[in-house]
């Protein structure tokens, strides 16, 4: 380990932007180099008697830069090395600063694959999809193709979900056909239902629209029946929302009994349900979806965006009767014309290929590797999450506010969400969303959560960064 010791008196910057300023004076003039490995944040802290978190902003600094790299149980690396020719250090395998950014915990992504084969593939199935581009540049019918229809019923078939071809539309993504489902249910000044924490997007869509968004009363199974019962009495409400699996942002899992209750109320009262079932595939087994429990009165949205990936923006849409299904065309058809033939034919192929399932199997696995890394870091009973979630729920304790937690993490370049995102009524509880997946390293996962466990052993004055 290389014994280093900075003199933080030599820059004038903030004291953890000077100690990424002096890893990269050092590797200038050859104090430092490219291998030398950097002391532990807290033995740094020490010796240069400054706070921990300034020491592990000053680090992260230093990697957004470029200068370094963290790896798990073995340390923080420098990665400069000297050019012969000119004296000056260069940057390994330095990213394009254009694309450089922080560590985005707020974006609610899965884990991006790394396998070279399952990459291998992936391009593999593009290459085949290219081979008839020029027809997939052509307008098509809304709802896919036969093709696309079938490899669609494939898909939601795992999920127990059986309907003919002419309840299954292909659509640009989830939150286009939310749009247009509520749209379609509900009138200006109307009620809808939804867990009072729910998906962000939700509320943008009841707000879009000029719904009257409620939010129902939950516990750790999701909506309680009977205030949904009550509510339903009490507002007349157009529609239910639902994301009953791995929900978004507390990652509960509504478990059969109560799905089916749920489904009696909706039932007896006639109220549609929307269940957003993006996150249906990331389990191995669970609920059936609320669509197989009561398919005469819910809407399904089979999502890809958290099972595969955001950027192919398709969704499979199951229309509880064929009498719903000219209306929805027409709405989807007025804003969206269709979902783009590209990646449907994508879509359609890696299904078929088994490309979409070997996605699957790594955004399982590491998601599961990543909540083992979140449970051996953060205190048990801290957070709420699921094993196999990419996803945490994390409530404040030691007099955090999430205006001070969220500021303190931006401050060191972590994003995370807080908890006014999510809560339809009521005041907002002091917590906020943390996305492990989308294109972050386990090494730069580890260095944020160690730095968020260390924020939340004390109150957020032990916490501040001293300059």
């Amino acid at each position: 380990m290389k014994n280093w010791h900075p003199d933080l008196s030599r820059s004038s910057s903030p004291r953890y932007i000077a100690i990424a300023d002096l890893i990269e004076l050092d590797l200038r003039s050859g104090i430092l180099a490219a291998g030398d490995r950097l002391p532990p944040q807290r033995v740094l802290a020490k010796r240069l008697n400054i706070d921990f978190t300034t020491v592990a902003r000053g680090y992260v600094e230093a990697q957004k830069r470029g200068l370094v790299d963290s790896h798990v149980g073995r340390g923080t690396f420098v990665t400069g090395r000297r050019e012969k020719e000119r004296g000056d250090f260069v940057l390994d395998a330095a990213p394009d600063p254009r694309r450089a950014a922080a560590i985005d915990f707020s974006m609610n992504l899965p884990p991006e694959p790394n396998d070279p084969d399952l990459v291998a593939r992936m391009r593999e199935g593009m290459s085949v999809v290219a081979a008839d581009l020029v027809s997939l540049l052509r307008y098509q019918g809304f709802g896919g193709s036969g093709m696309d229809k079938e490899a669609a019923a494939a898909w939601l078939g795992r999920r127990g979900l059986n309907p003919g071809p002419e309840r299954i539309f292909v659509t640009p993504g989830a939150h286009p056909a939310l749009l247009a489902i509520f749209g379609l249910l509900a009138k200006p000044g109307e009620t809808v239902l939804s867990e009072n924490i729910t998906y962000p997007g939700m509320r943008s869509i009841a707000a879009q629209l000029r719904l009257n968004l409620a939010g129902l009363p939950m516990d750790e199974d999701g909506i309680l029946p009977d205030a949904f019962a009550e509510s339903c009495e009490r507002l007349q409400p157009r529609a239910l929302y639902l994301n009953p699996t791995l929900q978004n942002p507390l990652t509960l899992t509504i478990p059969q009994g109560r799905r089916e209750a749920i489904a009696a109320v909706a039932r007896k009262y006639r109220v549609p349900i929307i269940e957003d079932d993006a996150y249906g595939f990331i389990p191995l087994s669970g609920p059936a979806p609320m669509a197989a429990i009561a398919p005469d009165v819910t809407w399904h949205i089979g999502g890809l965006a958290k099972c595969i990936g955001a950027g192919l923006r398709l969704a499979f849409v199951v229309a509880p009767d064929t009498r719903t299904i000219w209306p929805f065309v027409s709405a989807m058809r007025s804003s969206t014309v269709m979902a783009s033939p590209l990646t449907m034919a994508l879509a359609t192929r890696w299904i078929e290929d088994g490309t979409a399932d070997g996605i699957l199997h790594f955004i399982r696995t590491e998601a599961a590797a990543r909540q083992e890394m979140v449970a051996d870091i953060l205190p048990a009973g801290r957070y709420r999450s699921d094993p196999i979630s990419f996803n945490i729920w994390l409530p404040l304790g030691n007099g955090w506010t999430r205006a001070t937690f969220g500021g303190h993490m931006r401050n060191a370049g972590i994003g995370v969400v807080a908890s006014d995102a999510f809560t339809v009524e009521g005041a907002a509880p002091e917590a906020v969303r943390v996305c492990l997946g989308g294109p972050i390293s386990r090494d730069a996962l580890k260095g944020a959560l160690d730095f968020m466990a260390h924020a939340l052993e004390g109150p957020p004055e032990m916490a501040a960064s001293f300059f």
